[in-house]
């Protein structure tokens, strides 16, 4: 058993399977996208750890796994709200103690990057931090507004620019059908023209979906209808087409996803299009979705 304290339940991005996952707050300092069940339990009310436990547990995994470990995810929602000079103690940690680590990640709000320089952030990737997952959900404002996620397009893209400048792996979440029936087409053309605009190293898709139900969500959103799959695959086919990238990895291959879409961009754009109309022309052959997401 990991010499780590883990308050339940914990959440990882799906690339972080075979991470360490070590937590340095509890849940998230944001917590009111509507959208989001992922800390919403009492037990999940969010506060930062104390340095010391968090040095400790690095210390005792160190002395019990110290050559084995490959990859550290800092958990949870965002361990990026701590103080620099706090992450700089965690990261220069798992240094010494984790000397086989290659690569340590986080979730990464937007908003907690405004008050961290260029320079911090660089201080951050020297140390060891190479990778930052940042779910922007939307690129629209209408639609961050409708389900408070207390970003706009321009804190994200200062964002995602911020981490890039200092050389961090960025990867992006888009929600396909975030924007239900009112707004799909907005939706998916900002969200194309963010990731145009920050050029993202990875890029991925997952379904909007909410296994404990819509209350939370319609709640402030009452107009929302959601997509059916034919609705999901055009907002798709309207994101894909608008895409500019350079080089990134995409990925719309999670559990929520109809369609598994995978390719480099813009290596692959033109058969991922290509898959995409296929599914519109010919829905009886589109696959179902996951049980799971019929609440089955």
């Amino acid at each position: 058993m990991l010499p780590i304290r883990y308050v339940e339940p914990v959440f990882r991005p799906p690339s972080e399977a075979e991470s360490l996952i070590l937590p340095v707050t509890d849940g998230c300092s944001w917590n009111q996208c509507t959208f989001c069940e992922m800390y919403t339990a009492p037990q999940k009310r969010f506060r930062a750890r104390e340095e010391e436990e968090v040095l400790e547990s690095i210390r005792r995994v160190g002395a019990q796994y110290g050559s084995q470990v490959r990859r550290v995810f800092l958990a949870d929602g965002d361990a990026l709200v701590l103080p620099t000079r706090r992450l700089l103690a965690y990261l220069e940690a798992i240094r010494s103690h984790l000397p086989a680590v290659q690569r340590v990640s986080s979730y990464c709000l937007p908003r907690n990057l405004r008050k961290k320089s260029v320079d911090e952030i660089k201080a951050l990737k020297e140390a060891g931090l190479s990778m930052a997952y940042v779910g922007a959900e939307s690129g629209d404002d209408l639609v961050l507004e409708k389900v408070n996620k207390g970003e706009t397009f321009d804190s994200t893209r200062e964002a995602l620019e911020k981490l890039g400048e200092a050389g961090i792996t960025r990867s992006v979440m888009i929600l396909n059908g975030l924007g239900g029936h009112a707004h799909w087409q907005q939706h998916a053309e900002n969200s194309a023209r963010l990731a145009n605009a920050t050029q993202p190293e990875f890029l991925s898709t997952l379904v909007v979906s909410f296994p404990m139900g819509e209350e939370r969500f319609r709640a402030d959103y009452p107009e929302w209808e959601p997509l059916d799959q034919l609705g999901l695959f055009r907002e798709m086919e309207r994101f894909l087409s608008l895409l500019q990238l350079k080089r990134t990895v995409f990925r719309s291959d999670h559990a929520s996803n109809w369609l598994v879409l995978k390719g480099n961009l813009p290596t692959d754009q033109d058969k991922l299009l290509a898959q995409v109309r296929a599914a519109l022309a010919d829905p009886a052959h589109a696959p179902l979705r996951p049980a799971w997401a019929r609440g089955l």
